[in-house]
């Protein structure tokens, strides 16, 4: 497979660091009990029961504060601990989280049955147990109907799900807070091992988040300091060379300070040649326990990565022959009824890298055509504070939880800086034998200059509501407003250098019914909003248009059953996103804000902790996604094309995943995952020539524990070996990883 992609050495080399400061005032119930995600409670036993009896709804003050303790500390003993079954403790990871709190549909506290959305949970052990060391993986092949988007262009992170792709309208966070995308591209968080969870909440959460996540978000929630003494570290290493160390330390260090230190490191040989990569990244966090009621944390998070080069695989005739981030928070108990957080947050982010962008296979010559030599910069700083206040007492006499609260940050872009190879304004060629090559090298006799530079101004005000009806009828509302403002300075055209103002409202509203304990059904109406090629990159011709906009229907039933040994989902939506560009049909040269795009789907997903050491989990999402309306110059002569009736470009119609666990003997365990993915387009027509197949691939994974303290891991990711594309377009495909055999020991003191 290497020989397949020779030419590509002087492939990009990206720089990056993060960093991140945090501070947490938050409340305690009591004296602070010894708590860690990776530290194993005792077993649950699970027994028959009588008929299951509605809990008694606890004083208003004491459930928040609870649910925040959990939110915080991101543990709870029906989520930490393991499973027992009538053959004995299976110590698994836990997967069965629907009465778990999750902040990615709400930031009232609420769990996932009360949420009326699509919201998944990953937590750090099912990630390890899987042997998912970076966010795609993690996500892909866990969460109900997403597929990852990744290229050198954005970074490598980058999602579709329920029909809509990318940075725009597929959000990624970090704590909670959105990360800005200069010009497509965000490349943080990349490294699982400081993960304490990944929260993904499908379907618009602009009310949530503001613009940019008509399709989703992914939160992505840091580890927290443990009060129990607790050491990890592991080695591994693959096929592929690829060499990782990786500690966990946390614990007391008197009974009022406590720690948590994580740290991975990776270097790789890649399997395409000349494709060395290599990462690291630290976590470090410390609590103080000022009194039983407050707790202040302290943390900081920092990365440098050099990843892949590889750009992707030419076809042949349509087939394959430094980011900082920091944060200050406070949680301030006023009172049981009501509760303030601030976040303080700052984010710095440097990129750098050289490629060709465009390559494509030359029928005529046989041989490799290269183009568009760019070097590119990307200094980015980004500055905000976001606070909300909670207040819960009654209304008409119903239980009532609100909250309200804005956001305010500045982000300055500047300079985007572009070299054109040899100063020939993109225009330089250069072309290479697929079999017999010379890569060459990327030179330029010209300085780099500045293209442009933006600054964002963005201040936003929110609200949400739930209102209990009854102990059974729940209604739950919320509401935003974005006033984001984009000054750009184009240095190669001044003129083009202009100010422009953005105004928009997103809302949603849902209920959510229990008949019986366990058991909700939910329906919800909801809208957002997406820029229109990014607002830190608006271009002068594109200033003069709105966001798109988007709203959604979705309804659905959720049900944790079996004394909390199994559960299950069932949703459907429609989302509809109008506004996007379009060509006129009359005269192709100009560009009007007609075009629509649509989808409609049905995603379903089951967990079950079996008898005799087994647990099964499974998911699966069918879906629509057409453009209603979208009309595009044509390829050939003059005049237009309306692709209307068309599958977005890498967007598959059915994703699917299994996972199956079984613990066959006394320390000994297996696991295998199954993930499916259909065919998707790499061209708006979608031509015959540009399909991109459907794909299956199939990852293993058998464990020991020698002692009760280390687990030996031996993994092979794509057992079948297929080749696949990740996404691609009509011409290049970016491969997926071929069979990788990977050995690796956690030892815990």
């Amino acid at each position: 497979m290497t020989s397949v992609i020779p030419f590509l050495s002087h492939r990009y080399k990206p720089f990056l660091t993060s960093a991140a400061l945090s501070f947490l005032l938050l409340p305690v119930e009591g004296p602070l009990q010894p708590v860690s995600a990776n530290h194993l409670l005792e077993p649950i036993v699970v027994q028959p029961s009588a008929k299951p009896q509605r809990a008694r709804r606890a004083p208003a003050g004491t459930a928040s504060r609870t649910a925040r303790m959990r939110q915080q500390r991101s543990v709870t003993a029906t989520t930490a601990a393991p499973i027992a079954t009538p053959t004995g403790p299976v110590f698994a990871a836990p997967t069965l989280n629907l009465t778990g709190v999750s902040t990615a549909g709400s930031r009232l506290g609420l769990t996932r049955l009360q949420t009326p959305a699509s919201v998944d949970v990953i937590s750090a052990e099912t990630i390890a147990e899987r042997g998912q060391q970076n966010f795609l993986d993690a996500v892909t092949q866990n969460a109900t109907g997403f597929t990852a988007a990744p290229s050198p262009g954005n970074g490598g992170i980058s999602f579709n799900t329920r029909g809509f792709t990318g940075g725009s309208s597929v959000m990624t966070l970090y704590d909670g807070t959105q990360l800005a995308i200069g010009a497509g591209t965000v490349t943080f968080p990349f490294d699982t091992w400081s993960a304490e969870r990944i929260e993904v909440l499908r379907g618009p959460a602009s009310v949530m988040y503001g613009a940019g996540a008509v399709g989703g978000a992914i939160n992505v929630v840091t580890k927290l300091p443990t009060w129990v003494p607790f050491n990890q570290a592991e080695l591994s290493l693959d096929s592929n060379m690829t060499r990782r160390i990786a500690v966990d330390s946390g614990g007391p260090v008197s009974k009022d300070v406590a720690y948590r230190i994580t740290a991975s490191g990776n270097m790789s040989d890649g399997w395409v040649d000349r494709d060395n990569s290599s990462n690291v990244a630290l976590h470090a966090a410390v609590q103080i326990k000022q009194t039983e009621d407050i707790v202040w944390t302290l943390s900081t998070d920092y990365g440098d990565r050099s990843p892949s080069r590889s750009y992707g695989t030419p076809l042949v005739n349509g087939a394959i022959h430094q980011d900082s981030f920091s944060q200050v928070k406070t949680e301030w108990q006023v009172t049981d009824a009501i509760a303030i957080r601030n976040t303080l947050y700052y984010l710095d982010t440097k990129r750098h890298w050289m490629n060709a962008e465009n390559f494509r296979y030359n029928a005529t010559t046989g041989l490799i055509d290269r183009s568009s030599y760019l070097e590119i910069f990307h200094n980015e700083q980004q500055i905000g504070d976001r606070m909300d206040a909670t207040i819960r007492g009654h209304l008409f006499g119903m239980t009532n939880e609100f909250l309200a609260g804005f956001d305010v940050n500045r982000v300055n872009f500047a300079p985007y800086r572009i070299n054109s190879f040899n100063g020939l304004s993109n225009a330089a060629k250069s072309s290479v034998d697929p079999i017999n090559f010379a890569p060459g090298s990327y030179f330029s006799t010209i300085p780099t200059v500045a293209s442009f530079g933006s600054v964002a101004n963005q201040i936003a005000v929110f609200a949400e509501n739930r209102l209990s009806v009854t102990d059974q009828l729940s209604l739950v509302a919320g509401i935003r407003q974005d006033e984001p403002t984009i000054t750009r300075t184009d240095y190669i055209t001044p003129g083009n250098s202009f100010e422009q103002s953005f105004s928009n409202t997103t809302w949603r509203v849902g209920a959510v019914y229990e008949p019986v304990e366990n058991l909700a059904v939910y329906g919800q109406y909801s809208t957002a909003v997406d820029p229109v090629g990014g607002l830190l990159s608006l271009s002068f011709a594109n200033k003069d248009f709105t966001l798109a906009t988007g709203k959604q229907i979705e309804v659905g039933v959720k049900q944790s059953f079996w004394g909390g040994r199994g559960e299950w989902t069932l949703a459907g939506y429609e989302i509809v996103k109008n506004n996007l560009l379009a060509r006129d049909p009359i005269n192709p040269l100009i560009v009007t804000q007609v075009g629509q795009q649509s989808s409609r789907g049905i995603e379903a997903s089951i967990g079950l902790a079996l008898d005799h050491g087994w647990r099964i989990d499974a998911n699966t999402a069918l879906l629509r996604a057409r453009y209603d309306d979208f009309v595009q110059p044509a390829t050939v002569g003059s005049g237009s094309v309306n692709f209307a009736g068309n599958v977005p470009v890498n967007v598959p119609q059915s994703v699917s995943n299994v996972w199956a666990t079984w613990a066959f003997a006394s320390d000994w365990s297996a696991n295998a995952g199954i993930q499916i993915v259909g065919r998707r387009y790499g061209d708006n027509a979608n031509t015959a020539a540009a399909e991109i197949p459907s794909y299956t691939v199939v990852n293993a994974c058998l464990q020991c524990k020698p002692d009760r303290n280390t687990t030996v891991s031996l993994r092979i990711y794509n057992l079948l070996d297929t080749i696949y594309a990740t996404s691609g377009n009509a011409n290049v495909w970016l491969l997926g990883m071929p069979r990788t055999a990977q050995l690796a020991v956690n030892v815990k003191f």
